[in-house]
This record gives C-alpha cells, sequence and structure tokens, in this order.
C-alpha cells in the first residue's frame, strides 16, 4: 500500500520505524504544536505501531518517505464506510526537511488517496491556530475553516484555540 507524490512516496510503517518515531516524540521542537501525552519507552512506541501497521479501512497509517529516508508520518483514521469521512494527523519529525514542500505533498497525496482508494467524502482535521505554517499548507491543498474550539490546547502555559478544518471530495484538486 504506497502513494506516490511529487516529492514524496507514502508507505506502510515497518517495526523498524519506530525508533525514528519514538525520537521525534521526544523533539520538543517536533512536537511543539501537537498533543504530546506523556513520554513513552521506545518499547511502547514499538507497540502502538504494531497495532497501527496493520492498516484497515478506519486507520491507514503512511511513513513519509523521500528517496528512502523517513521523514515523518501522515494517517488518515476514524474513517467509515457509513459516512465516507476520515480524519488526518501529520507530522514531519526530520527538521532539516520542513519548509521544503514535504508537508504540502504529503497532505496532497494522502488525501488523493483518501478520495479515491478509500472512497471518502470528506477529510477533516484540528490546527492550533498558532501553527501558521500548517494552517497555510492545509488552505494551499483546499482545506477550508470551518469553526474554531476555543482555548483547547495549552502550550508554554498559554491558552490556544484550534481551526477544525475540512476538505470535501468535490473541491480537491491536484495543482497544474
Amino acid at each position: 500500500m504506497n502513494a506516490q507524490g511529487d516529492l514524496v512516496k507514502l508507505r506502510a510503517m515497518e517495526p523498524s520505524d519506530a525508533e525514528a518515531l519514538w525520537r521525534w516524540n521526544h523533539d520538543p521542537d517536533v512536537m511543539r504544536w501537537m498533543d504530546e501525552g506523556y513520554p513513552q519507552s521506545l518499547a511502547r512506541v514499538q507497540d502502538w505501531m504494531n497495532e497501527r501497521s496493520r492498516n484497515t479501512y478506519d486507520d491507514v497509517l503512511f511513513g513519509i518517505d523521500v528517496d528512502g529516508r523517513l521523514i515523518g508520518m501522515i494517517r488518515l483514521h476514524g474513517a467509515e464506510p457509513e459516512t465516507g469521512i476520515a480524519e488526518l494527523d501529520i507530522y514531519l519529525g526530520e527538521k532539516d526537511c520542513w519548509g521544503g514542500g514535504y508537508g504540502t505533498d504529503a497532505v496532497r497525496t494522502a488525501c488523493r488517496y483518501g478520495f479515491e482508494k478509500m472512497r471518502l467524502h470528506k477529510i477533516t482535521l484540528t490546527v492550533v491556530a498558532g501553527n501558521e505554517a500548517a494552517h497555510h499548507i492545509y488552505k494551499k491543498v483546499g482545506f477550508v475553516d470551518e469553526g474554531r474550539l476555543r482555548q483547547v490546547f495549552r502550550r508554554d502555559g498559554q491558552w490556544w484555540d484550534k481551526y477544525t478544518m475540512g476538505l470535501l471530495r468535490d473541491e480537491f484538486s491536484l495543482p497544474s
């Protein structure tokens, strides 16, 4: 189960990817705008990946690969055939890849996979209002602000709002 973008390849996560995921989850810069929870052992991250790597309709987890190097992960989850709606999560863990267009290409490629292969009607997400780079990427791909959740994310003693965003199948188009 792979999906090819212009810059990235989305591929199934492997057990050997757990160490990179564990490293990213413990990097404060990577986790800046993420709900990070509590520190996890490498063994717990391996268990989580083993559970998720089965890739079922309701939970599809991809590694974001650039020239054979894992740089992040992207996930479509919560999908139900009855509703045709899934939620998207993404992060790039390799900071030297930030700002290179990989995130935009990964989101676009995952959306194409969701709409074409999974036959989704809608993809949703939330993004912290302070994460302007991610908000820009989502709008660039075609996501629309649908609402605002007030003060639901806390970082460095400050409360932040989150935008809820959505993209409908007939609104999605690849760049020309």
